[in-house]
Formats: structure tokens, sequence, C-alpha cells
């Protein structure tokens, strides 16, 4: 993994306009509520809490902008599908991603997270499609991979990639817990970086 020397949370944002100025690149992570959204960046980012893990899933609303190194904004994007949501507030949390992949100019790649336990929701799959629809690189990441056993890894990631329709290079597996993936995720968003460059 590459070194995080430096890693902060530098606004929280609802709409377009307050987000940051500038022409930073920017990775988004996007993924259902309680899909593991916060244990995977603070793995990222080799913090314990940068992240804030919510014991109430669908808390958040905002999309929070983190600077990595002065380099490039990670950011969390919150989380979509959770039950309470009302259809309205479901409509909102869509256009809202909508408006960033189509107007925020910074945006280089979209990191999706599935839980690999399960799969992908209804939900997921509206996401994954209106990524796509906008031509940004996503990457599908496979969260929670040490609460499967390893002999039945394999299967759940066919149901994954056959219901996302993905490439095998579009999907990668993760574990917060046991840290395995993360070098990995890293490396693919600093090579996504370097390419814009």
């Amino acid at each position: 993994m590459g070194k995080v020397v430096s890693a902060e949370l530098v606004t929280s944002a609802l709409a377009l306009g307050q987000m940051p100025a500038g022409a930073l690149p920017e990775i988004a992570i996007i993924g259902r509520s309680n899909v593991g959204k916060s244990s995977l960046i603070n793995s990222l980012l080799q913090r314990r809490a940068l992240a804030r893990i919510s014991a109430q899933p669908g808390k958040t609303r905002l999309m929070n902008f983190y600077l990595i190194n002065e380099e490039f904004h990670l950011v969390d994007v919150p989380g979509y599908g959770y039950a309470k949501f009302s259809q309205t507030e479901r409509a909102a949390t869509r256009q809202r991603l909508q408006d960033y992949l189509l107007k925020r100019g910074q945006l280089r790649l979209v990191l999706q997270l599935v839980d690999i336990r399960h799969a992908p929701s209804t939900d997921d799959c509206i996401f994954h499609t209106l990524v796509r629809n906008t031509g940004i690189p996503v990457k599908v990441v496979a969260t929670k991979a040490d609460k499967v056993v390893r002999s039945r890894l394999a299967q759940h990631l066919s149901v994954i990639g056959e219901t996302l329709r993905l490439a095998p290079e579009e999907l990668l597996i993760t574990s917060s817990q046991g840290k395995s993936g993360i070098d990995l995720l890293w490396a693919h968003i600093l090579r996504t970086i370097r390419l814009h460059e």
C-alpha cells in the first residue's frame, strides 16, 4: 500500500456548490447503507476512526470529502437502499448522485461496494447502471470477505458478477477486518489518478 502521509475531512456537502473548488481528482465510494463503507475507508487510509461508523444505517445524508496526501479527494457518498428511506428520500439520493456523476469534472473513478454475502440488490443494480451510463470508470468492491468461508468465495463472486454483468477485472474482493484486497484497491486508485495527470 502507498503511504498515507495525511488524510483529513475537509468538507461535507449536499449540493455541487458546496463541494471543494480546484482541480484535484476525486475517487467516489458508493454503496448500500451497512455495506461497510466507513470500515473500508478507515482501512484504506490506515486510520482507526477517520470515517465514523454509524450505529444507525442511512443516517448520513452529506457527501464527505477527505483530502489524501494533498493529492486527491476520497469522497464518501451517502449510503443508498436503507429500508426506512421513503420513496422521496430514495429519489433525492439518486438525483444528487446523478448530478454529482454528470456535473463534477474532477471525478475520476467510482468504487461501488457490495456485500459479498448477498446477491446485489435492486438498488445496487440501479446505481450501478446509473454510473455506467455516465461513462465514468467503476470498480465493484466486494466487502466482508472474512464473513464467507473460502470454499464458497467463488460462488458468491459469480452471483455478483452475473447480476451486475461484470468482467472479472471489474470486481475486487476486500476484507476490512483481515485487510485483504486493500493493497490492490489502493494500487488501482493510484493508477487511475496517475492516468489523468
